[in-house]
């Protein structure tokens, strides 16, 4: 006999989760509808409350914009409150919405719904929403606060969507100096020094030029001599690169890479760190169990490497293993997060332990980017500066010493 959870719709029109043992999944589905069950999924208990939510069928309509997201969900959270009906809710939303995209998956989840399929079955077929958010509709389902769970869920997205903004905001000037140093070093390089190689051969002969203007020369004039077929080339190796680095080996090597960084690394760690515990105060205030909110919560970190380092930690938890200990053990948390977690755990006040967490490393990642983009900028200045030092003693040593040997040169 084996474990199943089922996704179940009663008599009452409410929707439940329940665990059935049985031959297999049809003898349970066989079960559940002799008992008066409507059996919307049934799955294999080993694979947790994510193959509850997993739909067979999705249609991914595409992208939707995250401004949009949040209007949605504040509006639908908003109306829920004032005792309008699910079904209500999303017509008058379908209808109001300014966004085309949204207002076809509006569309779509209205008639699903009044099909008989639940609500959080409805958004997750989609195939575009986060499984946090799904998973938050189930647990509003279950405990018949969806309202309450919908409001915490919009102050974690605003959360996130603040810290998304503020690394953008912090990371667009840096980008933007190197940006005008490549185009600088390259104008230099496949513009001005290839013509002045004329005005050279004419003050001295090449032996006699100096080093740096020997090495400045070559350089140039390699690249702008064969720029029609290395540009090409560059450009098919970055296309390879940006695809390689799309597939699972080649984010989890990039991944890697990233976390080996100085700054770099300990701030990807505490923006991961961030996430984790909001998106897991955020299932279990919702009535989700730790196994399952870990399932579900661990699935959204960005990072390939510690995304797959947290897998280790669900099959301990479900041995029976204390949270704390399975994260002791998976050892990639800073050890004053799993002391905050073991305190919270023991006392019993897990949920605002995992708020508290996510507040302190927010700030943490806040004063380590501000490290990090303090840092940068000077250095791209001085990188870009000794470039262009070097490519201007190049040009112009030649024509020093010219003039320093007299209007006639050596002749």
């Amino acid at each position: 006999m084996a474990e199943f959870i089922c996704r179940l719709g009663t008599q009452s029109g409410e929707i439940v989760t329940r665990v059935v043992e049985a031959a297999s999944d049809t003898d349970a589905r066989s079960q559940l509808e002799e008992e008066g069950y409507k059996v919307f999924r049934v799955a294999t208990s080993g694979t947790g409350l994510s193959a509850v939510l997993t739909s067979g069928t999705t249609s991914k309509k595409g992208r939707l914009k995250q401004s949009d997201f949040l209007l949605f969900i504040q509006q639908f959270s908003a109306l829920l409150r004032a005792g309008i009906p699910v079904l209500q809710s999303i017509s008058l939303l379908r209808q109001r919405s300014a966004s085309s995209s949204l207002r076809g998956i509006l569309s779509d989840i209205e008639d699903k719904i009044r099909s008989g399929v639940p609500l959080s079955d409805a958004f997750e077929m989609q195939g575009i929403f986060p499984r946090i958010f799904t998973a938050s509709l189930l647990a509003g389902e279950q405990s018949g606060a969806l309202d309450d769970v919908l409001s915490r869920y919009v102050v974690y997205l605003k959360r996130n969507i603040g810290i998304a903004r503020k690394l953008r905001g912090a990371l667009a000037y840096p980008l933007f100096l190197m940006a005008a140093a490549a185009f600088m070093v390259g104008f230099l390089v496949l513009y001005i020094v290839p013509r002045m190689s004329s005005l050279f051969e004419g003050l001295n002969t090449a032996a006699e030029l100096p080093t740096i203007t020997v090495l400045v020369l070559t350089v140039s004039t390699a690249l702008a001599s064969n720029l029609w077929w290395l540009a090409p080339l560059i450009l098919a190796l970055i296309v390879g690169l940006y695809l390689w680095l799309r597939t699972p080996g080649g984010r989890l090597v990039r991944d890697k890479f990233l976390l080996k960084i100085p700054l770099v690394g300990a701030l990807i760690q505490q923006l991961a760190m961030a996430q984790l515990a909001r998106s897991l105060s955020t299932l279990i205030s919702g009535g989700i169990t730790v196994p399952d909110s870990w399932d579900i919560a661990s699935q959204a970190i960005n990072n390939a490497e510690l995304r797959r380092r947290s897998q280790s930690v669900l099959p301990m938890i479900r041995e029976g293993r204390m949270f704390t200990d399975a994260l002791i053990e998976a050892n990639w948390m800073p050890a004053l997060a799993t002391d905050m977690i073991g305190i919270g755990e023991s006392s019993g006040s897990l949920k605002e332990m995992l708020d508290e967490v996510a507040n302190f490393y927010d700030a943490e990642s806040e004063v380590r980017l501000e490290q990090l983009t303090t840092l940068l900028e000077p250095l791209i200045l001085v990188v870009m500066a000794g470039v262009v030092v070097i490519i201007l003693l190049a040009i112009y040593l030649p024509i020093i010493q010219v003039i320093a040997s007299g209007p006639y040169g050596n002749r």
